[in-house]
């Protein structure tokens, strides 16, 4: 986390706590990335919440057409990580916001 934090990343995250429901996110985040930058993220997350619930690689590639390698990468983050990707899966979990990745 030390290599993105400064004042501007701090800014940024401030902000976006401060949108208070998924319209505003939409439009924040398509004001902020472009089309391509805003699907990999979402794609990624997509692949953590399989991970997470159990998916092995296989499934996780044949159900979404990422690449092993992003794969993989994510699960890095996902057991080695900060614990970034697992807070807020388990957060939407607890609220009962999680979309059901079958």
């Amino acid at each position: 986390m030390s290599n993105i934090k400064n004042p501007e990343t701090d800014a940024l995250f401030e902000a976006i706590l401060s949108l208070e429901n998924t319209e505003e996110c939409y439009r924040f985040f398509e004001d902020a990335c472009t089309i391509k930058e805003l699907r990999e993220i979402a794609q990624r997350f997509h692949v953590a919440r399989l991970l997470h619930s159990g998916q092995n690689y296989q499934e996780v590639n044949a159900k979404t057409g990422v690449s092993t390698a992003t794969i993989c990468r994510v699960n890095k983050c996902l057991n080695y990580g900060d614990g970034g990707y697992r807070t807020a899966i388990e957060r939407l979990e607890k609220e009962g916001n999680a979309t059901h990745d079958n």
